[in-house]
């Protein structure tokens, strides 16, 4: 079986390697222009150079990829009068545009949903809104299924 290396993953930060999130920062910090080189990005941060050079391309934000696109995402959420209209109302709030939606007949008090969004320009950070679902009372888990 021959393993590919160019697939891509979503992961929540906490999953990712502190130098990872550097390089991002990093790069972060040289398009705003908050330093004008690599050397005093990777000196600000505390990473070397080299670490800078070797992952520069292999990881970004989430949200800057996400503008214009579609994501889907799967929740599970407790059987209670307004659940749903709650985590609509947070998507709202965010500027996303609800696609589709999809919910399961609650079972043993958990229904399944399904929503298929699309981020406009003026939506706000994905992972803000992902954030913010997540802290509904009644939202047992969020996972982000798809993006395209």
């Amino acid at each position: 079986m021959v393993k590919r290396m160019d697939e891509y993953y979503i992961v929540k930060r906490r999953a990712v390697p502190e130098v990872l999130v550097k390089v991002a920062e990093a790069d972060r910090l040289l398009e705003t222009g908050k330093v004008m080189t690599v050397q005093e990005a990777t000196e600000l941060l505390g990473i070397s150079r080299s670490s800078y050079y070797k992952y520069k391309g292999d990881i970004m934000p989430f949200h800057d990829q996400a503008r214009g696109k579609t994501i889907t995402f799967m929740l599970q959420i407790g059987d209670e009068p307004g659940g749903l209209s709650l985590v609509l109302g947070e998507v709202a709030k965010c500027r996303a545009n609800v696609l589709t939606i999809n919910q399961s007949i609650p079972v043993n008090g958990i229904a399944a949903v399904t929503l298929n969004l699309e981020i406009q320009p003026d939506t706000i950070d994905v992972m803000e809104m992902v954030d913010a679902i997540e802290k509904i009372d009644g939202v047992l888990s969020l996972k982000i299924i798809a993006r395209e």
